[in-house]
């Protein structure tokens, strides 16, 4: 069985940054460069995020892509690039909490009766 921080690194954060890369470059119209700047990334990083070579296991739902909206309008505000980790640690956690780990989880292994434990805390 995997473990959900295995998939949030495998699946899930690879997801959000593709959402965030998309959301620089198509909306607010940054080039790939300043987008990879923003996100901490390399160009092509970037690019295959763009072109869906990463990234694309996983489809948002309206709740989450408008947080990643937000989201990506505050990080752009920012002065500097420190709101980018709680931004997306911000996504990670609504995505959770939400199910949607969950439904990731049971398409890549078994997922124990009753786990609860991506919503422990919550």
């Amino acid at each position: 069985m995997k473990l959900p921080c295995e998939l949030i690194v495998w699946y899930l954060l690879p997801n959000i940054r593709r959402e965030l890369a998309r959301s620089l470059v198509e909306d607010l119209k940054l080039t790939q460069r300043d987008a990879a700047k923003k996100l901490g990334l390399t160009e092509s990083a970037v690019s295959q995020y763009l072109k869906s070579k990463r990234g694309h296991e996983m489809k948002f739902d309206e709740k989450i892509n408008a947080e990643i909206e937000t989201s990506i309008r505050d990080i752009c505000k920012a002065e500097d690039d420190s709101l980018m980790v709680e931004k997306i640690c911000s996504i990670c956690k609504h995505i959770r909490n939400h199910g949607a780990l969950c439904e990731l989880h049971k398409t890549h292994g078994a997922l124990p009766d009753g786990c609860r434990v991506c919503m422990e805390g919550e």
